[in-house]
């Protein structure tokens, strides 16, 4: 009989336990990497439950969980734990299928909110991402509902007659879906193993911990995004976020939050902004034009080819050229059978132009290719239906929103938005 697979040896991790618990009684303050080492030893099984819960919860009560460095740090452990994708498959059908465009450079692109807001919307990022499909390479990160009534996979679980297989996109094959579609979702489960010996935590603490941050930051292809938008539940994350992701190494960024506390840009009002955007570096010397969206792997020791920086700003429906819409002409706190009904919908082009849904859908579409740089073209041949009018009006932040929403408009009305999602549940039934 085979003997049983060896259990890791367990880590105590009392000493840095009773540094958070009593702060005043030492001098020596516990910093972001200490944290972050204990947090890994949760994915490796190495840590009891009573101190996962320990840990925890004093990370919450002492606000070190929502601290930049610990959040970037300990994101940078999870991701470091998930699954294992072959890097060199999938860099190579990803350039061969990536459109640079503008400023866009044929990356991968994540849209995802931290959830919490508590105003439990349409799934918008989840539609988002399937909309910028046609335009921009989507890896979606995403998971069942925590907070909400119908999450991210809850919603593409529910499409009828056949949903996508999800359970079936895995690290070994995600190279094999991109060589057929731009989209792919990521379900988190299926990449971060080690969070089963987690979740019985959090269920068993009941409170908001430092994993309801990290999702957003926990994309298993995270080295490969060129760009992402990140809504936060509440204001006071956004600057922290920015920061998290500048720390991260994030050169396309928007993380937003509606004036009522939403994880999404808020089609009531206003939304405050933090964008993390490039520049072009003077010290270094080489070709901008021809920069590659993975090439911030390299171990090249020259000046990188751009650096960033931070804008803060607010934007309004109107700077997508859409009037306000209270949140309850958007389909709020619906299950997700009839989210999924709703999403085939917008992608069948069903509804109305000037539907108050689909304002809401494409302005969070229009900032994810504001974001990407493919709206700093000043050319456009998307492909039919496009009348190659860009609109080059700046906004808020001096981002082309109104040329985004047009960019969205064609891949829903061209219907490329909805053949992208179709590859997708046709490959992910095949695999």
């Amino acid at each position: 009989m085979e003997s049983e697979a060896k259990q890791p040896e367990p880590v105590s991790i009392s000493p840095l336990l009773k540094r958070l618990a009593y702060p005043g009684a030492v001098d020596v303050q516990v910093n972001a990497e200490e944290i972050a080492s204990a947090f890994a030893l949760i994915f490796e099984n190495r840590l009891s439950v009573i101190q996962t819960a320990a840990l925890l919860t004093l990370l919450h009560s002492t606000g070190k969980d929502k601290e930049p460095d610990v959040i970037a740090k300990s994101s940078h452990r999870m991701r470091e734990a998930a699954s294992k994708v072959e890097k060199t498959s999938l860099k190579s059908v990803v350039r061969a299928r990536g459109r640079k465009d503008g400023l866009y450079r044929g990356g991968l692109c994540d849209i995802v909110g931290t959830g919490g807001d508590s105003h439990s919307t349409f799934n918008i990022s989840t539609t988002a991402s399937i909309i910028a499909a046609p335009l921009v390479m989507m890896a979606k990160h995403g998971n069942r509902s925590q907070t909400s009534f119908s999450g991210s996979a809850d919603v593409l679980n529910a499409i009828s007659p056949i949903p996508p297989n999800l359970a079936r996109v895995n690290a070994t094959n995600i190279a094999k879906i991109y060589e057929e579609t731009n989209y792919v979702f990521l379900f988190a489960p299926n990449f971060h193993p080690g969070m089963m010996y987690a979740n019985p935590v959090r269920r068993g603490l009941g409170i908001r911990t430092i994993f309801n941050l990290l999702g957003p930051l926990a994309n298993p292809l995270d080295w490969a995004l060129e760009a992402r938008v990140v809504g936060v539940a509440y204001q006071s994350l956004g600057p922290v976020f920015v920061d998290a992701l500048r720390l991260g190494g994030a050169k396309k960024a928007l993380v937003v939050c509606g004036e009522e506390d939403m994880d999404e840009i808020s089609c009531a009002g206003r939304t405050n902004c933090w964008r993390i955007s490039e520049y072009s570096n003077p010290e270094y010397k080489g070709d901008l034009v021809t920069d590659d969206a993975f090439d911030s792997e390299s171990d090249d020791e020259s000046p990188p080819p751009t650096l960033t920086k931070v804008d803060a700003f607010q934007l309004h429906p109107s700077d997508f050229g859409f009037q306000a819409h209270p949140l309850t002409d958007v389909h709020g706190k619906k299950m997700p059978k009839e989210n999924a009904t709703k999403l085939m919908s917008i992608l069948h082009d069903e509804l109305p132009r000037s539907d108050p849904l689909v304002d809401f859908v494409l302005m969070n579409v229009a900032a994810l290719l504001v974001t990407s740089g493919v709206c700093e073209a000043n050319t456009s041949s998307m492909g039919p239906g496009d009348d190659g009018n860009v609109l080059t009006e700046r906004g808020p932040g001096g981002g082309r929103w109104k040329e985004g929403v047009r960019r969205a408009r064609w891949a829903i009305e061209s219907g490329e938005a909805l053949k992208s999602l179709e590859k997708f549940i046709d490959i992910t039934n095949r695999l």
